[in-house]
């Protein structure tokens, strides 16, 4: 399994048949480059979301009808996202689909979820999500943008998972320590890659606070468009 970083939260996991393309912010993200989105899309074959905001689903409908690929949702966006002329697949916490072999289960997350990147207000998109996905004998934990959470406890015990993809940059979600402390509290990762920072000033830009709380794992800092294998 590979994990690349497209900047953000944003992932492209190659496994077995599929590769899938999660919360990708290519345009417009202050650090993505421009001239490598067809490098960081192609031969995508699923795309995931963990929920509306701009800086995870604005570039979903057009990658999903470029390549012809369907999104993986909650519900309430999968109407929205699939109105605009997408292929979408909408479920909802406690769900599970098989992406490609993968398989990809609905956890909660506590945040905000809107539609808020075509101007005017907010459209109401339902409520964010984290992804359980089980794969090559490994179970990934996407966060998704969420605060530590009670939550946190039977997620834990009943999916195990092994590695954390943990948006951690404070602001909008936990920070560093809150990620390292909820880590030790609620999990056993072998592995754990933060996201969710270095994009914008207002969010951590180093993932020190989170390695440091985190002695024993495996925390890599990821890099732009290189491979992390698992």
């Amino acid at each position: 399994m590979k994990v690349i970083w497209l900047g953000h939260s944003g992932f492209r996991i190659e496994t077995g048949d599929a590769v899938i393309l999660l919360d990708p912010f290519l345009t417009g993200s202050p650090v993505f480059p421009d001239d490598k989105r067809s490098e960081a899309i192609e031969g995508a074959t699923h795309l995931l979301l963990t929920h509306g905001h701009g800086d995870h689903a604005s570039d979903a409908v057009p990658i999903a009808k470029e390549l012809g690929i369907p999104i993986y949702c909650i519900h309430e966006l999968s109407i929205i996202l699939g109105a605009e002329g997408a292929e979408t697949v909408g479920f909802g916490k406690g769900g599970t689909v098989d992406v490609g072999g993968a398989k990809v289960t609905m956890v909660n997350a506590t945040h905000s979820a809107s539609i808020d990147y075509k101007g005017g207000d907010p459209v109401y998109a339902g409520q964010p999500a984290g992804f359980m996905i089980a794969v090559e004998g490994h179970t990934v934990y996407v966060s998704g943008d969420t605060d530590i959470m009670a939550d946190m406890d039977w997620m834990g015990e009943l999916h195990n998972p092994d590695i954390g993809i943990l948006a951690a940059g404070g602001h909008f979600t936990m920070d560093m320590k809150r990620a390292a402390w909820a880590s030790k509290k609620y999990f056993n990762f072998k592995t754990v890659i933060p996201c969710h920072y270095k994009t914008f000033d207002a969010l951590e830009q180093s993932a020190q606070p989170l390695i440091d709380g985190l002695p024993g794992v495996d925390v890599i800092e990821p890099e732009m468009l290189k491979a992390i294998e698992i």
